[in-house]
């Protein structure tokens, strides 16, 4: 399964975090996991939290692109993996999300372009070299509320993606939000097919994308294209700026990278699994 040189959790982390330094991104700590002056949250679920009032315009910052490696608890709320733990190979509800921000600066086709870049570009540039056989890219299909995204299907052909390999889908899995209320948009998301052979007719295909087939096709990294503040009524107000907030599972990138086929086989976990396993009664 293994399609690029292994890396350590700690080697990806820090490549993904020095790729958006390089290109003009403030590099911003993770924050508590208990939210500041939000009741709107019990606990941090993404990286973007912290940065919750510039995206609404009430807030200013000194730079307009930050990168994070965000601690994430997902264990109740609007994004809730706890039902999932132990079902699947890939939900956990304590993970490390990395993600790029932009505030009003770059948008669509610049974070689509670093994320083409960062994926699938050369080990020896600090990328992942990821091979883009085993890919797949998502956009949001439009409802009655917010059209198709057909820019970010066309930017993701141009940027090298097949147009076979971008796929539609509705709100539910492409227009993302942090809680019920608060900035959301339509996202972008990359699934990688964790199998042998890319060329399998059976397992490498678009019906597994998104779909409750297990783990053999999985999300690794979601584009959200924050555009609208959400009010209680379900009102989509525009944002001052249309701005990104982007989200990858470093524990799911370290399984793809080390060729394991569990989040749970990577060293960000298996140590630990390992440790309270030689515990005596």
């Amino acid at each position: 399964m293994l399609k690029s040189p292994p890396m350590n959790g700690h080697e990806i982390r820090e490549r993904f975090l020095r790729y958006f330094e390089e290109r003009g991104h403030k590099r911003v700590h993770s924050s508590p996991l208990l939210p500041a002056n939000d009741p709107t949250l019990l606990f941090v679920n993404a990286g973007m939290n912290q940065f919750k009032d510039v995206f609404l315009g009430d807030d200013k910052r000194e730079y307009t692109r930050a990168v994070s490696s965000q601690k994430c608890i997902r264990a109740g709320g609007k994004h809730n993996d706890l039902d999932e733990v132990g079902r699947t190979a890939r939900h956990h509800t304590f993970f490390e999300m990395l993600g790029n921000f932009s505030f009003g600066d770059y948008f669509k086709e610049d974070a689509i372009n670093y994320a083409w870049d960062f994926l699938t570009g050369k080990v020896e540039e600090g990328k992942l070299g990821l091979d883009p056989a085993y890919l797949w890219f998502t956009h949001f299909e439009g409802d009655d509320n917010v059209p198709a995204d057909d820019e970010a299907r066309d930017l993701w052909i141009k940027a090298g993606a097949k147009p076979e390999r971008v796929l539609a889908f509705d709100a539910k899995d492409n227009f993302w939000q942090m809680g019920d209320t608060g900035p959301c948009g339509p996202c972008s998301e990359i699934h990688y097919y964790m199998g042998e052979d890319p060329d399998d007719p059976e397992k490498n295909r678009a019906e597994h994308v998104n779909a409750e087939t297990g783990d053999d096709t999985i999300e690794i990294w979601n584009l959200v294209f924050m555009q609208f503040d959400k009010d209680a009524d379900g009102k989509l107000t525009p944002l001052p700026a249309p701005s990104v907030d982007t989200g990858m599972g470093l524990e799911r990138v370290a399984a793809v990278m080390q060729g394991k086929s569990t989040n749970y086989d990577s060293d960000l976990i298996r140590p630990i699994v390992d440790f309270v396993a030689s515990l005596e009664n």
